[in-house]
């Protein structure tokens, strides 16, 4: 059976509905972090070697394979700030336009929740970067692709068929990648 003009437009229409009415979302664990001082706060921990080759490596591959990131918001810990600067800087953004939330220092799902329905819809695309346990807990409510851990400047995609960040939910995503710095080799 041939499908009718209407049919065609319709179609048309929904894909372009799907496309102008999404939203993506990258969930960032911070690179690999320093415990060579155990007098320091855990907030105050930095990068080690490993993490400081692994941010810019990872922000750099997503850069050039063109995943877009219109805001970059972060914990305000210096392992997970230090991480989004890497990314960052990889998009020619600088550090000051990185979105500070406190409350993503081990935060849990209800506040990962709270802060993406508190972007500005002018952002298509953003990254967040924040902590295990509660970065694992959370994509694992995004979609059905769940995963074990979340390895450190692992990134974790989907996209959400909103307009609105007030209007995201676990429901509507789709799963668009996980990747991490052993994935690199």
């Amino acid at each position: 059976m041939q499908k009718s003009t209407n049919d065609e437009c319709r179609e048309l229409y929904n894909f372009a509905e799907r496309i102008l009415f999404m939203k993506q979302i990258l969930i960032i664990r911070h690179a690999k972090s320093s415990w060579d001082n155990f007098l320091q706060k855990d907030f105050d921990r930095t990068l080690n070697d490993r993490g400081m080759r692994d941010a810019p490596a990872m922000a750099k591959r997503i850069a050039d394979i063109g995943i877009k990131i219109d805001a970059f918001v972060s914990s305000t810990a210096v392992r997970a700030f230090t991480t989004a600067t890497f990314f960052a800087k990889a998009y020619q953004q600088k550090t000051k336009d990185i979105i500070a939330v406190p409350e993503l220092y081990h935060a849990g799902e209800e506040t990962f929740y709270k802060t993406i329905r508190s972007m500005d819809d002018q952002y298509d695309s953003i990254a967040i970067f924040s902590h295990n346990p509660g970065i694992t807990n959370f994509v694992n409510t995004l979609c059905e692709t769940k995963i074990d851990n979340m390895p450190t400047c692992g990134i974790f995609a989907v996209e959400s068929s909103i307009d609105k960040w007030k209007d995201f939910t676990e429901d509507n995503n789709q799963f668009l990648f996980f990747d991490y710095p052993k994935n690199l080799s």
